[in-house]
């Protein structure tokens, strides 16, 4: 079943734009995958080629760029998910678990890697602190109501609007239901939606 988006965000198409030096982007994991990550693969082209090359022209051009400490555990996931999956194409199918707690030397080399593309994100950009309490964990719910996307991305959101940060650089179709923020994005589903419904931003 096709995704239906209903766009509330401001769309801008990253193959047709140039970043700005006031631009002040929050950039997703994904995109930190795709840039940080060595052995990161993508079916569609565009996630492992278009966003590192507009993260690298905003950085070029000044841009500010900004990280959250939550997008640790998102790219930690990611990247054992995809260590697992070569491991299992060399030698074996197993489960996550048993790869997690049974094999010491990929443990060792999954932290490598995890550590290495952390090092690279906390030297590119700046992070956006949150405090995960009683108010924010209110606010983040009362946001689910309203807003179609994951719980990480609820107290993203929410660190994004206490820092003043309305820009996000993301391949994740969900933000662009989002009022009140600017969405950088070749994700073609989301602006084909954002053109058809007036949405789509040329800057």
């Amino acid at each position: 079943m096709a995704i239906r988006y209903t766009i509330k965000a401001q769309i801008i198409d990253i193959t047709a734009d140039s970043p700005k030096s006031e631009d002040v982007f929050f950039v997703d994991t994904n995109v930190w995958y795709w840039l940080t990550y060595s052995k990161a693969t993508s079916p569609i082209l565009r996630q492992s080629s278009e966003y590192p090359m507009y993260l690298k022209k905003a950085l070029n051009a000044k841009s500010r760029i900004h990280h959250s400490g939550l997008s640790l555990a998102e790219l930690a996931h990611l990247i054992e998910r995809t260590e697992r999956e070569i491991y299992e194409k060399k030698v074996c199918m197993i489960k996550p678990k048993e790869y997690r707690h049974n094999l010491a030397g990929e443990r060792s080399r999954v932290f490598l890697e995890i550590q290495t593309a952390w090092g690279q994100v906390i030297d590119l950009a700046d992070p956006l602190a949150i405090t995960i309490d009683e108010l924010a964990t209110a606010e983040a719910l009362n946001r689910f109501q309203s807003e179609k996307v994951d719980g990480y991305d609820l107290f993203i959101l929410e660190s994004m609007k206490n820092h003043g940060v309305a820009q996000i650089i993301t391949d994740d179709g969900d933000f662009a239901a989002v009022c009140d923020i600017q969405v950088f994005t070749a994700n073609r589903n989301v602006i084909k939606a954002a053109r058809n419904q007036s949405r789509l931003l040329a800057r």
